[in-house]
C-alpha cells in the first residue's frame, strides 16, 4: 500500500535551464569560500579500505557522490557502503550519482561481501545507503535487510544505520529493514518543500518522505522488543534557494513525524549539469541553524559546511546512547 500517489513528470520549463559558454565560465572561475577547501584523499587507512573495495568490487557513496568528507572519514576508518550497484534509477539534479532506467541486476553476493568487508575493517558504526532502484517491485528493501541480518550475525552489538530511499511510498519495503535489526533508520528530504521538483526527481516528494520515517518509527515500537529502540534520521542540503522560515518549517515538520536525528550540510554542485549553489552559508550561520534545530527537540543535529546525510558526527551520539540502552539491558 502506498502512502502517497506518485506525482506527475515535471514538464521540462520547471527545470533549470542551460547555462551559455559565459556563465559556465563565470562560474568555474568562482572561487569557493576558504571554509570549503578539501584535503586530497590520503593516509593509511584510506589505502586500506580503498583496496578492500577494489577487491572486494564494492561500492561506497563516498567515492560515487564526491563526498567532501572523504579523507576524514577514510583516514579513522570509517565508510558508507552503497548497496546495488552504482547507477540509480532517478535524477536528482543535485546528485552526481550516474543513473538509467534498468541498471546491472543485484549481486546476491553483496550482503555477504559487505558483511565480511567490514568485519575485516573492524569498524564498529557503519552506514548503508543505496541508488534508487525502482526498477525492483521492493525497491531493493531486501537487499538490504539481507546485508543487516549478514552483519548483525557476524556481530550484533555493530551499529547499522540505513540511509535508505522512499521505496516509492510502499509501506512493506519500510517494515521490511526495520525487521532486519537495524539501529538507525534514515531518509533524507533533501530541501524545503518549495524547492522538493525543482531539487528532487519527480518520483519522490515531501510528505512522502516524512511518511515513510514516520512509518518505520511506529512499525518498530510495535514489533520490537523494549529497549530495542529504532532512531529515524534526516538530512537538508543548504544552499538551493531556501529561506530560514522554510528551513525552520522543515525542522518543525521532521519533528512532528518523529524523526530524532538532523544533519545541516552545505550544497557543492558536482558539475555545470547540475543545479547551482544559490549562497554559501558560513560556519556561524550553520551553529545558528544548529540552535534553531535543537531547539524543535531533536535529539541530535549535526550542522556545518561539510556535513552530509552519512557524515560521522551523527554516530558519536548515536553510538552513545544505543550502547548506554544496551548496557541498561544487559
Amino acid at each position: 500500500m502506498a502512502l502517497f500517489k506518485e506525482l506527475p513528470v515535471l514538464d521540462s520549463s520547471s527545470m533549470a535551464r542551460p547555462l551559455s559558454p559565459s556563465e559556465a565560465s563565470r562560474i568555474l572561475a568562482t572561487k569557493k569560500p576558504d571554509w570549503l577547501k578539501i584535503r586530497p584523499p590520503s593516509g593509511e587507512s584510506y589505502g586500506q579500505i580503498k583496496g578492500l573495495l577494489k577487491d572486494q568490487a564494492l561500492h561506497t557513496v563516498c567515492q560515487e557522490a564526491h563526498c567532501p568528507n572523504l579523507t576524514e572519514c577514510w583516514a579513522a576508518g570509517t565508510a558508507t557502503f552503497m548497496l546495488g550497484g552504482d547507477t540509480c534509477t532517478r535524477a536528482c539534479r543535485f546528485c552526481a550519482v550516474k543513473t538509467a532506467r534498468l541498471p546491472p541486476p543485484l549481486d546476491p553476493e553483496e550482503p555477504f561481501h559487505v558483511a565480511n568487508s567490514i568485519a575485516a575493517l573492524k569498524l564498529r558504526y557503519v552506514v548503508l545507503t543505496s541508488v534508487d532502484r525502482d526498477d525492483l517491485k521492493d525497491g531493493g528493501a531486501g537487499h538490504f535487510a539481507a546485508t543487516i541480518r549478514e552483519i548483525k550475525r557476524l556481530d550484533p552489538t555493530i551499529i547499522v544505520e540505513a540511509l535508505v530511499p522512499d521505496f516509492r511510498g510502499h509501506q512493506e519495503p519500510i517494515q521490511m529493514v526495520v525487521e532486519s535489526g537495524v539501529d538507525v533508520y534514515a531518509h533524507n528530504i533533501e530541501t524545503v518543500q518549495r524547492l522538493q521538483y525543482r531539487v528532487r526527481d519527480p518520483r519522490a516528494n515531501y510528505l512522502q518522505s516524512l511518511a515513510t520515517l514516520r512509518v518505520a518509527k511506529s512499525y518498530a515500537i510495535t514489533v520490537r522488543k523494549q529497549g530495542e529502540e529504532l532512531f529515524t534520521k534526516s538530512s537538508i542540503m543548504l544552499g538551493l534557494g531556501e529561506n530560514e522560515k522554510e528551513l525552520e518549517q522543515a525542522f518543525e515538520d521532521l519533528r512532528n513525524y518523529d524523526v530524532d536525528v538532523l544533519t545541516l550540510g552545505q550544497y557543492l554542485r558536482p558539475s555545470l549539469q547540475h543545479l547551482p549553489v544559490e549562497r554559501y552559508y558560513s560556519p556561524e550561520e550553520f551553529k545558528g541553524l544548529q540552535a534553531l534545530a535543537e531547539e524543535k527537540g531533536f535529539s541530535y543535529v549535526a550542522s556545518g559546511p561539510m556535513v552530509r546525510s552519512s557524515y560521522r558526527a551523527g554516530e558519536f551520539f548515536i553510538r552513545e546512547v544505543i550502547g548506554k540502552k544496551r548496557h541498561q539491558k544487559g
